[in-house]
């Protein structure tokens, strides 16, 4: 661990400390996770420390990284939504290092798209200095805004997103439900649950000692993208289960991982700020949500 980045962490485990006082004593899970990737200049998103790709010192890599056919294919669609509706924006939730962007605009002038305008929403400001400097060459094209568009007409594009939004944890333990999060203790973070009246959507058989996850985050995010695209689609590619998988009985050990130095772990109360920390997306609940919020999935 570095200078800058040991700095980094324990700021932000003073961070969590604090919130965890104002608490009583007590942080849920989904809370802690907020704070750990996104609190304003210490989390994981927000430090300005290397995180994406194959640079010395990343921790994780995506696909459009591997290859340009990924983002070919996504902007072969995008073109066939553009033309059916009528539109000529993209707008990208978390454009990473901005390779999929370039992709995307590169091979749609190719096959010239209509598109006009690509719109990048970036919370990073490592990443969207790396995404500036990548696109740079395609001048206005390509705009960044600080925050969620009030209307959008044409294609949302979100590429393992929904992963990185906070989780609540259920732990069954003898029977009951408890919900799960982080106490600090002689200066750790530890585990610590309590009884909840919170429930998975699926019932799950069996009375062995069960650890998963629930998405609200997922849930609001789809509720607001219904409430703003007016006029277009959306691609959210991810990771994770269709429900039935997702709750299996013998899916006891939950989904949330950490992602650091390219490889997994599965503590993300240690080193906060340092590592990736992701849960697998219910497909199900994403769907069901999108299509109570009015749209077509």
């Amino acid at each position: 661990m570095t200078k800058t980045s040991s700095s980094v962490s324990e700021a932000l485990t003073q961070h969590i400390a604090q919130l965890i006082a104002k608490n009583g004593g007590w942080l849920p899970f989904d809370d802690f996770m907020q704070a750990a990737l996104y609190a304003p200049g210490l989390g994981y998103y927000t430090n300005g420390l290397p995180k994406l790709g194959d640079q010395a010192g990343s921790d994780f890599i995506t696909a459009p990284e591997l290859s340009p056919l990924f983002g070919q294919c996504l902007a072969d669609q995008a073109a066939q939504v553009m033309k059916a509706t009528g539109t000529n924006a993209i707008y990208e939730f978390g454009a990473g290092s901005g390779i999929l962007a370039l992709q995307i605009c590169e091979h749609l002038t190719q096959i010239s798209s209509q598109l006009e305008r690509y719109f990048i929403i970036e919370i990073s400001s490592e990443l969207r200095a790396r995404q500036q400097e990548r696109l740079k060459h395609l001048g206005d094209q390509v705009q960044w805004l600080d925050a969620w568009p009030e209307q959008m007409q044409g294609v949302v594009i979100g590429n393992e997103v929904l992963d990185a939004m906070p989780v609540k944890l259920l732990a069954r333990i003898k029977g009951q439900w408890h919900e799960r999060g982080a106490i600090l203790e002689d200066g750790a973070f530890l585990w610590h649950d309590r009884p909840t009246l919170l429930r998975p959507p699926l019932e799950i058989a069996g009375d062995h000692d069960y650890l998963t996850e629930i998405h609200p985050q997922q849930e609001a995010f789809l509720r607001s993208l219904a409430d703003s695209l007016k006029l277009g689609a959306a691609f959210l590619i991810d990771y994770g289960f269709p429900e039935a998988e997702y709750y299996h009985p013998q899916r006891h050990m939950g989904t949330v991982m950490t992602h650091q130095r390219h490889k997994s772990g599965t503590d993300p109360l240690s080193e906060v700020g340092m590592k990736d920390i992701t849960a697998h997306v219910n497909f199900t609940a994403c769907a069901l949500a999108a299509q109570d919020a009015g749209l077509d999935v």
